[in-house]
């Protein structure tokens, strides 16, 4: 080489909508357009809640990109804006509302608590899902928000969500406050990969959830008692106080009847009679200390699904049998929750 340094590579090129935008090497499509003013509908921007889809017309967005996308959206081109660090240039395109979103009716409202309303949803269009996964709800001024599906596709006329409502929040205030039965609504998805696989109807089966991470272990467990599993089946639900233990009773009943469930009510804050004083996972991790042949599902608080992950594989859980779906949606709101 000479003394003189290496030019420096161009830089990659994106073209959305008759304009070009430079994408530094450092960063993603989505950091790309919204350093330059171009809004992107995204939420989560770790991958998980495919909020920021975009649809590539023109180059290569990479496989990690477009990884757990549908095998129809990958043929089509999407990817997932926040994931995508292109390595040379693009064209880009907006997703259509009709190629994501379908339209669904609100069967039903129930309060579980004061906090946590159940929100059943019948779509207005063939959709597919296993119990565990997750959808985004479209929400008022295009805000979406993701909640897994508690209910049984064979057996529920309806989607069944838990909704938590946040101080502040959006789209739960919307749910708790203004959203009626018979109204349409748009959802999108599945999406997850946090569901039961039928394999060895033995295999114990370990779920420790926290708050609304209650939501997909309830599928969960409930696919795996009507697809007739006989391995052990131990959920431990955890929160502050007994208040957040929204479906204790249904939970107690469930186990009555199926010798192989479990359910486990943890309280880290609360002595009340028939509950642990501990939180979900440290519960759950004393009870079993041994995890080798168990296939282990996490959901709920982030620390929490990620300080567990770890604690179960080295408990002796395989890491293909660790399951995790932490409860992330970063705020989108100028005013965040309080």
């Amino acid at each position: 080489m000479s003394g003189r340094a290496a030019a420096a590579a161009p830089p990659v090129r994106l073209r959305l909508g008759g304009g070009s935008y430079d994408c530094r090497p450092d960063e993603s499509v989505l950091q790309a357009l919204r350093r330059q003013g171009v809004e992107v509908p995204h939420a989560c921007e770790k991958g998980v809640c495919f909020t920021c889809l975009l649809r590539c017309t023109g180059g290569s967005p990479g496989g990690k990109a477009q990884a757990g996308l549908r095998d129809s959206l990958r043929l089509q081109g999407f990817f997932l804006a926040c994931q995508c660090l292109p390595e040379s240039d693009l064209e880009i395109a907006p997703a259509a509302a009709d190629d994501l979103f379908v339209a669904a009716e609100v069967a039903s409202l129930r309060d579980f608590s004061r906090e946590v309303r159940q929100l059943r949803l019948r779509p207005l269009a063939r959709f597919e899902y296993r119990p565990g996964q997750f959808i985004n709800l479209r929400g008022p001024g295009g805000l979406v928000r993701s909640y897994s599906l508690a209910s049984l596709p064979e057996s529920d006329p309806a989607l069944e969500l838990h909704v938590r409502r946040h101080d502040n929040g959006a789209v739960s205030g919307w749910i708790f406050d203004r959203l009626q039965p018979g109204q349409r609504v748009e959802i999108q998805g599945p999406s997850g990969a946090c569901f039961y696989v039928p394999g060895d109807p033995t295999q114990p089966l370990l779920l420790v959830g926290t708050g609304t991470g209650l939501s997909p272990l309830l599928g969960i467990a409930r696919e795996a008692l009507s697809r007739g599993h006989r391995g052990p089946i131990r959920l431990y639900h955890g929160s502050r106080t007994r208040w957040g233990l929204y479906l204790d009773g249904p939970l107690r009943a469930l186990a009555a009847s199926h010798p192989n469930f479990d359910y486990v009510p943890c309280a880290s804050r609360d002595a009340a009679a028939g509950l642990r004083r501990r939180r979900a996972d440290d519960a759950a991790f004393a009870d079993l200390p041994s995890l080798s042949g168990w296939r282990v599902f996490l959901c709920g608080n982030p620390p929490m699904v990620a300080a567990a992950r770890k604690r179960a594989y080295l408990a002796g859980a395989r890491l293909q049998d660790i399951y995790g779906d932490p409860f992330e949606l970063r705020d989108l709101r100028r005013r965040p929750r309080a």
